[in-house]
């Protein structure tokens, strides 16, 4: 059977044979950027049509989805363009599935031009607006979420807008500074207090500084920038994980894939005009640091405690180019949370720090001894057989923890986005005697099966694993696996739901040589397969929902696959022949009972429940305050709230958690590892999930096995 990247390359070279042979275009050696793009919109259509696991039909319907999609990201703040402009662009809306046929870029042509003399003309408001100072008294609010806002009536209802945008950004500084100034007050380091007007004129001129910087950066944005958003328009209407990559953008992101290059190691991706966070690199700085998580949208960067650069509207490399940077060096980013609150992140840049990023254990010593296993990624080093593999590094853990004397298991899979799925496979034998752990599908083929294969059992005793909304992929396959078989209670909070698979494709690879003279034509990230549970229904948006669901402080908020734009759906296929685990006494029931009455008397997960509703309410709220003290007041009250939540953390019973000798061993005096391994103990003690899940090994699973074939 030929692989799917074969039948890919073939599918595109027949493609461009009939290209070649009903178009005089190669003929001529004059290869215009024009011709270029028709070329390459058709072979990027016929490669997504070809390709991809569900192709979408390309009609009016698709049309509108990829007119409405781009527009979003064309102006999503409202800003820029004019309810009569909009008007005029949706004379394309039922016509774009019509100019892909013919290679044309019309609608595009038309919208790049429109945009560019807008913005252009916007210049000139902010320059005037920032001139005069803001009355921070009157009472007046605006609107943040750029959903709920509606285009201008015409231009004079824009510069309002623009007014209110400016006057909070500088609200926000102004806060800042007079905050800073009041602490400072406070401890004696102030000589000579700023008064307001003071402060307002400073707030307002670092604005101006932040805003010729972006206007700079705008105006080197050329038309195959904006072409590039157009054509991933086009491509994440067939799911939120096909895309494009031009040449440059896709040397980016092999950098980024295999961490070469010194800098906070988080994958990034433009939506929506904002630079969102997808994934934390295990062992990277942000990993380490800790407060950066997935779903975060990037605002501000700044060097060190330099002025902050807005990367809101900029292109994904250029902000990329600003948050990397040498090692030692600190990057401070101003993230907007999922519940909409603002935080300041401090970064030292660093290479990957790769032993963070495998498999680590420890023992807690409580009524019981249970092991504990960390499980940051599933990572695979194909390139070497000799490297490091999660399947076989979870295998060693499990040896060492028995060695000690475990009486009871947590696999730890929360903030886990996947990896290999060999390795996740592997990694479900463990646990189980064998049979099957996941299906996986192609748009034309059936379900695969893959098993695990060897009868041996590593591990039977009490199982649980920890997940969170952060858990996905792999990590999803893992844990369906594992409750399908009802051999581990899943405990935490609903999965990710990310239930597809994608493959690169470098279109030069798959065209002929008659084309290079047009060649690098960049690359396509395709879906290409599926992945169900045995029991047949897809991980996909549903993702796992766990055995007992623990209170989450971001329960509340849209987060996950089910949240994007055009993802697959959910679907079910037949299931696998498989046969519950019968060793031990499961009561899944009497488990959910238990830890339902341990949480509604933990004062720290009724805590935890609380934060999840303040966050959704502050979610909700997306109207602030332009008014000083309010805005203060609102600040303070949400900072109040924070640190409440933190001071409870802190009274959180210490459970015993101690490495194992061989790992200490290993460590010995190299004091960066010293000082890491106590931090993941630290932050192992503190734990309440942990602790739920120790109880739940305790008091619920001490009927299961230990014995039933264990290699010895």
């Amino acid at each position: 059977m030929l692989s799917l990247t074969t039948r890919f390359k073939i599918i595109l070279s027949v493609f461009a044979v009939i290209l070649l042979t009903g178009s005089f275009i190669l003929y001529s050696r004059d290869t215009s950027p024009e011709e270029k793009n028709q070329i390459l919109i058709k072979v990027l259509m016929q490669g997504l049509n070809s390709g991809h696991y569900q192709p979408e039909k390309i009609d009016d319907a698709f049309s509108q989805k990829v007119f409405d999609l781009y527009l979003d990201r064309l102006d999503f703040n409202k800003k820029f363009l004019l309810a009569s402009d909009v008007q005029n662009l949706r004379r394309h809306r039922t016509s774009i599935d019509d100019q892909l046929r013919e290679g044309s870029l019309e609608f595009f042509d038309v919208s790049s031009e429109l945009i560019a003399q807008r913005m252009k003309e916007s210049a000139a408001y902010y320059k005037e607006i920032l001139s005069k100072p803001f009355d921070f008294s009157k009472q007046e609010t605006i609107e943040t979420d750029g959903e709920k806002l509606a285009y201008a009536k015409d231009k004079a209802e824009l510069k309002e807008a623009w007014r209110k945008q400016l006057k909070y950004q500088t609200l926000i500084r102004l806060a800042d500074m007079k905050e800073e100034q009041e602490k400072k007050l406070e401890k004696g380091e102030v000589k000579e207090k700023k008064t307001p007007e003071q402060m307002e004129k400073e707030a307002r001129e670092k604005v101006m500084k932040t805003y010729d910087d972006l206007y700079d950066r705008l105006a080197k944005i050329n038309s195959e920038d904006r072409r590039t958003t157009y054509i991933n328009a086009i491509a994440n209407v067939y799911d939120p994980h096909t895309g494009y990559f031009p040449p440059k953008d896709k040397d980016n992101f092999d950098i980024e894939f295999t961490g070469r290059l010194e800098g906070i190691g988080a994958s990034l991706q433009e939506k929506d005009g904002q630079i969102k966070v997808m994934e934390i690199v295990p062992g990277s700085p942000s990993y380490l640091q800790g407060d950066l998580k997935p779903g975060d949208a990037i605002q501000k960067v700044a060097q060190g405690n330099g002025e902050p650069v807005i990367v809101e509207g900029m292109r994904l490399d250029d902000a990329i180019q600003l948050i990397r940077g040498k090692k030692g060096t600190e990057v401070r980013l101003t993230v907007e949370k999922p519940d909409g609150s603002s935080k300041v992140i401090p970064i030292v840049r660093d290479v990957i720090v790769l032993e963070e990023g495998y498999a680590q254990s420890a023992i807690i010593n409580d009524k019981d001894k249970i092991g504990y296993i960390k499980l940051p990624g599933f990572y695979a080093d194909f390139q070497n057989k000799d490297g490091r593999f999660s399947g076989a590094d979870v295998k060693k853990e499990i040896e060492k923890l028995k060695a000690a004397g475990m009486e009871g298991l947590i696999l730890d899979l929360r903030n886990n986005g996947g990896g290999s799925l060999s390795d996740a496979v592997e990694m479900a034998g463990l646990f189980i005697e064998d049979g099957p752990i996941v299906q996986v599908k192609t748009a034309s083929g059936k379900a695969v099966v893959l098993d695990d294969r060897d009868s041996q059992v590593q591990y039977g005793g009490p199982l649980v694993i920890l997940v969170n909304s952060n858990s996905a992929s792999a990590s999803e396959i893992l844990a369906a696996a594992m409750q399908d078989y009802k051999r581990a209670v899943i405990v935490g909070s609903p999965t990710y739901g990310k239930g597809t698979v994608q493959q690169f494709f470098e279109l030069d690879d798959a065209l002929p040589a008659q084309f290079d003279a047009y060649k690098p034509f960049g690359a396509l990230k395709l879906t290409t397969q599926k992945f169900y549970r045995i029991n047949g229904g897809t991980t996909q948006l549903r993702g796992v929902t766990p055995d007992v669901i623990l209170p989450d402080a971001y329960r509340y908020l849209e987060f996950g696959e089910k949240e994007q734009e055009y993802p697959l759906p959910f679907d079910e296929i037949a299931p696998a022949r498989y046969s519950s685990w019968k060793d031990g006494k499961l009561n899944l029931q009497q488990v959910k009972v238990n830890s339902k009455n341990r949480v509604a008397q933990d004062k720290n997960f009724t805590l935890i429940e609380e934060s999840a509703k303040r966050l959704k309410e502050q979610s909700d709220k997306t109207e602030r305050s332009l008014q000083l003290d309010t805005y203060m007041a609102e600040e303070a009250k949400a900072e109040a709230i924070a640190k409440r939540f933190e001071a409870a953390q802190k009274e959180i019973p210490v459970l015993d958690v101690t490495r194992l000798k061989q790992d200490l061993q290993e460590i010995g005096s190299d004091t960066s590892k010293v000082a890491r391994s106590k931090e993941f103990v630290k932050s192992l003690k503190q734990d309440v999930y942990v602790e739920e899940a120790v109880a739940i090994i305790e008091n619920d699973l001490n009927g299961l096995s230990l014995t039933k074939k264990q290699p010895k």
